[in-house]
């Protein structure tokens, strides 16, 4: 109401102004620009801002794309990290595992096909599964259509370096190739 010359954009949420003149203002999942048009060029003092101090939004974005498909943040504590995962038709995580932290997988929609060390099994819609630490792993969505669901993480450490993973040689055995990520 009463604004011009502003340029308003938001991924998902919904977005008034009121009275505001020149301005570009801009939503993602991961942050929120508010700037005057004649300065919006100085967006990169931002990104040097939090590169300098370190800044965990410099790091790692609350949505990340991958070959098998996406996950988004949706929180994350001392001990803990919850995250949204959508893994597209016929694609899989390749097999992992962890040394400092458990994972629970909800699935919200579609079925997973779960690796869990020996075993491999279907959690459908509104199931879910526990894997332990040090318990090889492995995703897959074998279906038509996306697997959406929820993972949440627990431990005493859950930093990337923590994610050991594995190629399978032959089959699904004992015979495994350490690869660090």
């Amino acid at each position: 109401h009463a604004c011009n010359d502003n340029y308003i954009y938001s991924e998902d949420m919904f977005i008034s102004a009121i009275g505001v003149s020149n301005l570009v203002i801009v939503q993602t999942t991961d942050a929120l620009l508010v700037a005057n048009k004649d300065t919006v060029q100085d967006v990169k003092k931002i990104v040097d801002y939090l590169k300098r101090n370190d800044r965990n939004e410099y790091k790692q974005h609350q949505e990340v794309f991958r070959p098998w498909g996406k996950y988004n943040v949706i929180d994350s504590g001392k001990n803990y990290l919850v995250r949204c995962i959508t893994v597209k038709p016929g694609e899989k995580f390749v097999a992992q595992m962890h040394h400092h932290r458990a994972e629970h997988w909800i699935v919200l929609s579609g079925t997973a096909r779960v690796t869990k060390g020996e075993q491999t099994y279907m959690v459908s819609e509104n199931e879910s599964t526990f894997i332990p630490p040090n318990t090889i792993h492995a995703l897959e969505n074998p279906g038509m259509t996306p697997l959406k669901l929820i993972e949440i993480q627990s431990g005493t450490y859950l930093g990337e370096d923590d994610i050991i993973r594995l190629e399978q040689r032959s089959g699904f055995s004992k015979e495994w190739t350490n690869e660090r990520s």
